[in-house]
């Protein structure tokens, strides 16, 4: 014969059930439950911080967000960006730059570059899935892209893991549950 507590254990809680879990903590428990979850929070910044200065990249990871360099990658593919400047920028390789206007990095392969005596490198990217080369995208007046437009390179990728980011960017009302019953778990996970 099964208990009713049992089975009441595995209900999900309902609002009510949580107030009535955090009023039965005591002030200690419930200070600690509160800064741990204010450990797990800060710590996203600091490791961001540390990838950004370990890389060299303003945004060390980004997140595919259209399908224009299919079939290299796909929309939710999850990029590496090491941006060390001292490389020099070769006509194949895949780039994310921004442009003045939108703050979206782009993801699209260099495909002419232009070098002068003087060390002055520009360069022309196009997106694999796409017909034409990037100038509509970029600044009026602007042809080439430079150096300093350049946010990273890719090194590396993991496919389709930034779909929770896009999923979350497409419906905020998702991102919000997800982020209280994350918040709820750590506020009322009890230490054994």
């Amino acid at each position: 014969m099964v208990r009713a507590s049992t089975v009441e254990a595995h209900l999900p809680a309902s609002g009510l059930d949580i107030l009535r879990d955090l009023r039965k903590m005591k002030k200690r428990q419930l200070y600690y439950q509160v800064l741990n979850f204010a450990m797990i929070v800060s710590s996203a910044p600091m490791i961001w911080k540390g990838l950004i200065v370990l890389t060299g990249s303003e945004s060390p990871i980004v997140v595919v967000l259209s399908g224009s360099m299919e079939p290299a990658f796909h929309r939710g593919d999850l990029l590496f960006l090491p941006n060390f400047r001292q490389d020099p920028i070769r006509a194949g390789e895949i780039v994310v730059f921004k442009v003045e206007g939108p703050d979206i990095p782009i993801v699209h392969r260099v495909i002419k570059v232009r070098e002068k005596d003087n060390g002055d490198i520009k360069f022309l990217t196009k997106g694999d899935n796409n017909g034409v080369d990037d100038r509509g995208l970029y600044k009026e007046g602007q042809n080439w892209l430079k150096k300093k437009d350049v946010v990273g390179r890719a090194r590396g990728f993991l496919p389709y893991v930034g779909m929770v980011t896009i999923i979350m960017k497409d419906y905020p009302k998702f991102k919000y549950a997800l982020l209280a019953v994350l918040g709820a778990y750590v506020l009322l996970k009890r230490e054994s």
